[in-house]
């Protein structure tokens, strides 16, 4: 019997090798898969809770919002002033595309820029320069974490988006998530408000109606007469001026006596009275 050549061995210790690798492999994902599954559930419930946060500042209605995959996204997004329906698309393009070498993976890099310029506008509206992007490109959860807890708050006082007046521009309405549009003196999103074109400068409160236009002829009434002056303070009360003291007379001189103040007399003269004159009594009669 003669011995097996070399080529003939060489495919068995191969086959050997293969089929080894291959259960090592299989054991090494079965005990790994249920670590990174509970990973990726705890990734998807603190990111959930972040985003809540995020919503809570920026006022949308219900909690649960955040919750709900992808449609959580979809909101985030839309708070950055972009159309959420493009986002979608490029997720769904990378999902079939995926296969495609270039094409899957240039997809899925567009995707994640989409939501890096969505970060970059909610960071603004959450006092966030544009710095902040760098955490938020290596650590979306930290980033989304920090603008969670802090105690920043939600602003629409920034300039609209650059892409604002094209098909980028956020144009859905959504209940329960508020419409971005720029307040404080800044121009308007026309995606978000259409046909406004002023400056937005202050903002009525909901329900104000603006009183109607007077009517023809009318004439206003004269201004009010210029406000009367102001009353003068009385003077200051001042000491009383003591008179300076008599200058003494030289020696040798007696003293001057100033004359005595008139008085009025002690007794006063009786006053003079009429005389009586009394008729004379009749005569006795003679006998």
């Amino acid at each position: 019997m003669s011995e097996p050549t070399l080529s003939e061995v060489a495919p068995m210790l191969m086959d050997y090798y293969d089929d080894g690798g291959g259960a090592g492999a299989l054991i090494a994902w079965l005990v790994l898969a249920p670590f990174f599954f509970l990973l990726a559930i705890a990734g998807y419930v603190i990111g959930s809770w972040f985003l809540m946060k995020v919503f809570d500042k920026a006022g949308v209605q219900g909690r649960w919002r955040a919750w709900v995959p992808v449609y959580n996204t979809l909101i985030f997004v839309k708070l950055g002033d972009l159309n959420p329906w493009w986002l979608l698309a490029l997720w769904g393009g990378a999902l079939v595309l995926g296969w495609v070498p270039v094409l899957g993976w240039l997809i899925g890099l567009a995707a994640f820029i989409y939501t890096l310029l969505a970060a970059w506008r909610v960071g603004l509206k959450l006092q966030k320069e544009a710095v902040w992007l760098i955490l938020y490109f290596f650590l979306p959860i930290v980033w989304l974490g920090i603008n969670a807890f802090d105690r920043s708050r939600w602003n629409l006082a920034i300039p609209a988006a650059p892409w604002a007046g094209n098909f980028l521009a956020d144009k859905t309405v959504w209940s329960g998530v508020p419409v971005q549009a720029p307040v404080g003196g800044y121009p308007a999103n026309p995606a978000t408000t259409p046909g406004y074109g002023a400056p937005a400068g202050y903002q009525p409160p909901a329900g104000y109606t603006p009183p109607p236009a007077p009517p023809a002829g009318y004439t206003p009434p004269p201004a009010p007469s210029a406000a009367p002056a102001a009353p003068v303070p009385p003077p200051a009360a001042q000491p009383p001026v003591t008179p300076p003291p008599a200058a003494e007379p030289p020696a040798g001189q007696p003293p001057v006596t100033p004359p005595p103040a008139a008085q009025p007399p002690a007794t006063e003269p009786p006053a003079t009275e009429p005389p009586t004159t009394e008729p004379p009594a009749p005569d006795a009669p003679k006998p």
